[in-house]
Formats: structure tokens, sequence, C-alpha cells
């Protein structure tokens, strides 16, 4: 099957898929459906979070990564045990066939007070937040509060565009397991080989992924015939994928699909909030035996990040 055999990945109007009173309401619908039921991304638009709030963002992680490498190691992940901090290159293997991955990542979740249970979750861990670049921690704590926010409208709107009862899994994401990444993508290295990826080829973990970028290149799509599909978007506008989580959930309604960062001759930046349920949701579909939304997602990070590997 060729690439030009395959539907088109959606673009699709937040504006419309949220109101039901807008006048392409019914047409946001049906692409959602399609991209979300038979693709597993899609790409949207007329968000709530402006391209001047996603720029100000994706400069805060390209201050921090701009940092020697001595002082980033203040904040390693490596020391911890959970994901939060910085993740050096090699940090993170996402696919065992491939080599770690050579990326650098920075990562944080939601704050909750330190006396809460939940902390000693390592879903739920403390965030590390380092001393520079000024603001960096007050920058991505508003945005992590205002995407999670959009990111649930949206997970209820293309649940219901599908089929599913959205207002059922909202009700699941009352202190989300939320994970906000910034990845730093270098230009692919001198000598790397076939088994060298910014990011190896992988579907995402959890529920739905809202990814912003800088705008520069380097996302592939697999497509159901095999075939790879570049896929990008101008800061202010969202790739939205699906993890394996919500495919279970779902029962397969909606799909998770791989995906890779091969990298290229320019340095990127993407900033994915991994959006994902409070920690005792029950993930399993209807009538299967139960599946709590933590022993999904921690086996899953226990298997990616090098320095949670076990007995490997």
């Amino acid at each position: 099957m060729t690439q030009t055999s395959q539907p088109a990945i959606p673009r699709i109007s937040a504006a419309a898929l949220l109101d039901a009173g807008h006048a392409d309401h019914a047409a946001a619908r049906t692409a959602a459906r399609l991209g979300a039921a038979e693709i597993g991304f899609l790409t949207v638009h007329d968000t709530p979070l402006s391209a001047a709030r996603v720029k100000e963002v994706i400069a805060a992680y390209r201050a921090f990564f701009a940092l020697p490498a001595a002082e980033k190691a203040r904040w390693d992940m490596a020391r911890t045990g959970s994901n939060r901090g910085w993740g050096a290159p090699g940090s993170e293997q996402v696919n065992p066939d491939a080599n770690p991955d050579y990326k650098q990542v920075y990562d944080c979740g939601l704050t909750l007070p330190p006396d809460d249970p939940l902390t000693r979750l390592p879903a739920y861990a403390p965030n590390l937040w380092p001393d520079r670049p000024p603001g960096f921690a007050e920058t991505l704590q508003a945005y992590y509060a205002d995407a999670t926010a959009f990111a649930r409208d949206l997970l209820v709107a293309l649940l219901d565009a599908v089929g599913e009862n959205g207002g059922f899994f909202a009700d699941r994401f009352t202190r989300p397991m939320a994970l906000l990444r910034g990845n730093f993508y270098p230009a692919r290295p001198a000598g790397a080989g076939a088994r060298d990826f910014g990011i190896a080829t992988h579907t995402d973990y959890g529920c739905l992924t809202l990814l912003a970028t800088d705008g520069t290149p380097g996302l592939e799509v697999r497509r159901r015939g095999g075939d790879w599909t570049p896929l990008s978007a101008p800061p202010g506008e969202f790739v939205i994928n699906f993890g394996e989580m919500l495919e279970i959930w779902t029962a397969g309604r909606i799909v998770a699909t791989p995906h890779r960062v091969t990298g290229g001759d320019d340095e990127r930046i993407s900033v994915p909030l991994f959006f994902n349920p409070d920690h005792d949701a029950n993930v399993a579909p209807a009538g299967a035996a139960p599946i709590p939304a933590i022993d999904h997602l921690q086996a899953r990070f226990d298997q990616t990040y090098v320095h949670l590997q076990k007995g490997r």
C-alpha cells in the first residue's frame, strides 16, 4: 500500500469540535472520528493555547537545554526513582531493538502538597526545578495547568466523536498522572547508524498526547500499510495522538499508532503533554479484569527509562 492510498491525517478546528453550536461542529466530529479511530493521529488549531504562549514555553526549554552539561546534571532524573527532571542523551530506550534515544528531555508533572500521600508514588513524585533559566518553573507550571485543562476537554470531545461516553472518562482525570516534557533533538549525530534515533519507533503509553513543536520537521507516523508519513505543526497548532492505555480502555475504538523521530540536519524542540488519568482509574474495557492506570503506566516507564530498567 502506498502513501497516496492512505487518508490524509485530519487537521481540525478545536473551537469547532468543542462547541456543539459551531457551524463546522459536525464536520469536525467526522474528521476527529477518522483521526482517532482509523489513523491514530490528527492536528488541531483554533485552540486556547496561543502561538505566543507555546513559543514562550519552547524558549524556556531551549534556554535550559543550552546550559552546560554539568549544570543540567544537578537535576538529573537518573538520581531519582522517578521521571522528574533532566534526562541526558541515552537516558531512554523506547524500543529494545534500537539503541537508547539520543535526545535530551526534561519532565515535570502534577504539583502536589509535600505531605500528600500520593507523592510516595513515582507517578506523582515531586518536581525538580532548576535555578536557571529564570522563570522556568513558573512558565512550565502555568502551561501545565492550562494544557491539561484543554487536553481534558479535547479528550472528552474525541471520545464522544467515536461513540464513547466522554463524561465517564472525564471523571477519572481529577488528579491526572499527566507528564509535561521538553524534548531536545540535536542534529542527527555523525556516524549514527540504523539503530540510532532521536526517539525510536514506539507507541505512547497513556491516553492522549498534546504535542507542541517549534515547527521543525522530524516526527514520522507509520501508516497502516507500513509507510512513514512526516507530520509537523507550527507553534499554536498541536499534533494529537493516542496511547496504548486509551486503546485498551476503549477496546480498540481509538487506536495507538507507532511513530518515531529519526533526526536530520537541524535541531528540534517538541513539547508533549502526556495526558493520563488518575492513578486508581480502572482502564480495562467493560467486562474485563481491572487494570489500574498506574500499573500500566509504571510498567512502561520501568521498561523505558534506563535508570528504572530492572534486571536488564
